[in-house]
């Protein structure tokens, strides 16, 4: 993580230390909320005069607000125009008042930020569209976007990436891979992880290779996560795949119909390869329409037709507040 000097000399000049400006642009930037555990681990600090003196410094200077919650504790907001005025992140939406739900997966961006300094982030709207618009030569129209109507006198807007989620770069081979992050929240179900997938395909097309991290508070989810992400995006992208999908409806249907003499050593095998490479729900859909015809062959080809272009993806998942993701050198990469 590269933070300009002019940024840290900017919050330096409104009376906070070194580590204070570091710790507070970082905030700014990613989350616009933190936990004093945050503060602590960060500065190497224990409960004493320099963390009273910091908290002083934020009230004081009406830089920051304390909230409380009955299950979360207390959370420090950074809300204060001027504080973000200073690193050029005036109109960033972190330093709005938000529910507590949000609140809580701001911190969980800021606890994998922190873990992770190393990376290069694409910190702003405006570094992400030109990463993907100008560097790898996307068009607009393939990044997530939202629009928000203002006054009936005053045009839509038209914003990127409005999840906020960390995204950095890695570089390899002298071309630089980006990560994707998704953080789930306190839901139960996997629904947002699905919208967030569709709304993310038509840029995730466009790549010829990317990583994708999903992170949660517990590893409840991570199997289901990957058996969406597969189906949805790894399966679909690394290669075409409808003529051993339509093999392996085959090779299934005879052996639920129980015509076993019917299948050869060979298929047996594929079809436990093709079991694992095809699980989730998506696969169960398919298979239940094709087997009553209302899903036919064409329909399958043209869902996962062939393609000259194959994405390498990469998906890993790990437990929010203590994943690191660990370097790679370039002739370590695979």
């Amino acid at each position: 993580m590269n933070i300009a000097p002019v940024h840290l000399d900017a919050l330096k000049a409104l009376g906070y230390t070194e580590t204070e400006a570091r710790f507070l642009y970082i905030v700014a930037t990613h989350s616009g909320y933190f936990v004093a555990r945050q503060f602590l681990a960060f500065a190497e600090a224990h409960w004493g005069k320099r963390t009273t003196t910091f908290w002083s410094k934020l009230h004081t200077k009406k830089h920051a607000r304390t909230e409380c919650f009955p299950k979360s504790g207390t959370v420090y907001h950074l809300f204060s125009r001027r504080l973000y005025r200073q690193i050029d992140r005036e109109n960033i939406r972190n330093r709005r008042e938000h529910e507590i739900e949000y609140i809580q997966r701001r911190i969980g961006m800021l606890d994998f930020v922190l873990l992770n300094q190393a990376y290069q982030y694409l910190e702003t709207e405006p570094e992400k569209v030109s990463f993907f618009c100008d560097q790898l030569k996307v068009p607009s129209h393939f990044l997530p976007s939202k629009i928000y109507h203002g006054q009936k006198t005053s045009q839509p807007t038209v914003r990127y990436f409005v999840d906020k989620f960390p995204m950095f770069l890695a570089s390899h081979a002298s071309r630089a891979i980006v990560t994707f992050t998704y953080i789930q929240g306190p839901e139960a179900s996997l629904k947002e992880l699905v919208h967030h997938l569709e709304t993310y395909l038509p840029l995730f097309r466009q790549l010829s290779e990317f990583r994708f991290l999903y992170l949660a508070r517990i590893d409840a989810h991570f199997q289901k996560a990957k058996e969406l992400f597969d189906s949805l995006v790894a399966i679909p992208f690394g290669s075409d795949v409808s003529a051993d999908l339509l093999r392996y409806f085959e090779i299934r249907k005879a052996w639920d119909l129980g015509q076993y003499t019917s299948l050869t050593e060979a298929d047996l095998i594929f079809r436990n390869q093709a079991h694992m490479r095809f699980a989730g729900q998506h696969f169960e859909h398919l298979y239940r329409a094709w087997k009553v015809g209302r899903v036919t062959e064409s329909d399958i080809q043209k869902e996962f037709g062939s393609s000259n272009r194959h994405a390498v993806v990469h998906f890993a998942a790990g437990v929010l507040w203590r994943f690191a993701v660990p370097e790679q050198k370039p002739e370590e990469e695979g």
